[in-house]
């Protein structure tokens, strides 16, 4: 029964980075950027449910301006930092979101202060416990799983099924092509970051009522995580980022439960150069041919 206890804790553990690895993998797939910022939005989710909370609005209030937040500033960077370097070398976009990570990161710190401050979790999902014979499940638990599975089945329905969908998938495909066929690909793009930073406001809510703190840097460590997950199921793929974030939650909690917690990331990190090493596409990644 402990067994199956841990392997619920890494099933939670392993929605939220499903959750905000789904938002590196959409992103590359259609403009082939890697997006080191997607954590720092995370950490302004967080900030702007606890903030709303400690202001004495409704909790439930407090979540969706959290996720409408995350969605407007990813449209704002998207448009701002990343639309007028769309032509030049990817190693300029690249640059550029490092740089938009920083910055978020530091403007966090000088308004805000760079102490912890308490998430107010017990407000947003109180604590309720239920009872499967030995088995543990804590109402917070229940609504991870839960918030991944529908945005998981609510996004590939998105993609597979709506215009907008088609028109994402043709952009990834092949842009010049897609904007020819009367695509419109800034609004495609800008669609796809707001999707991704949506998916990441939900992630920011249920991570900090996981770990209910919040401070500047907050997103750093996650977001490298959720893009160590999204490398393990296969950069570009949907289906790739769910898997490789269940699998990285489970590798976290099996560290853990051995006793060695204290390289618990650093195990994270060693999966990844594995991966480059053995399987660079990941679990569900395809292999791109580039003509020269």
């Amino acid at each position: 029964m402990i067994v199956l206890q841990q392997f619920i804790n890494g099933l939670q553990l392993g929605s939220i980075y499903a959750l905000i690895a789904l938002g590196y993998s959409m992103v590359y797939g259609i403009i082939l950027l890697l997006n080191f910022a997607h954590g720092d939005i995370i950490m302004v989710g967080g900030y702007i449910a606890l903030l709303i909370i400690a202001a004495g609005i409704s909790p439930a209030v407090a979540v969706v301006v959290s996720i409408l937040g995350c969605t407007v500033l990813a449209c704002v960077i998207e448009k701002v930092a990343y639309t007028p370097l769309r032509s030049a070398p990817r190693i300029s976009l690249l640059i550029t979101a490092i740089g938009v990570s920083y910055f978020l990161e530091n403007v966090a710190q000088l308004i805000l202060g760079a102490d912890p401050r308490v998430f107010p979790n017990t407000a947003v999902i109180p604590t309720v416990n239920f009872r499967l014979g030995s088995l543990n499940l804590s109402l917070t638990t229940v609504v991870t799983l839960a918030a991944a599975v529908l945005s998981m089945a609510v996004l590939t329905v998105l993609v597979q099924r709506t215009r907008m969908g088609k028109a994402m998938r043709a952009v990834s495909e092949d842009m010049g092509a897609a904007q020819l066929m009367g695509i419109n690909i800034n609004r495609t793009i800008t669609f796809t970051f707001a999707v991704g930073a949506a998916l990441a406001g939900v992630g920011a809510i249920l991570y900090c009522c996981k770990y209910p703190q919040v401070k500047p840097t907050t997103g750093y460590l996650l977001g490298l995580k959720a893009f160590v997950a999204a490398v393990l199921g296969g950069i570009g793929s949907i289906p790739g980022a769910m898997l490789g974030g269940l699998a990285i939650g489970m590798a976290e909690v099996v560290v853990n439960a051995l006793g060695y917690s204290t390289w618990t990331d650093a195990v994270v990190f060693l999966i990844l150069i594995i991966v480059l090493l053995v399987k660079p596409t990941g679990f569900m990644g395809a292999s791109l041919s580039e003509k020269v």
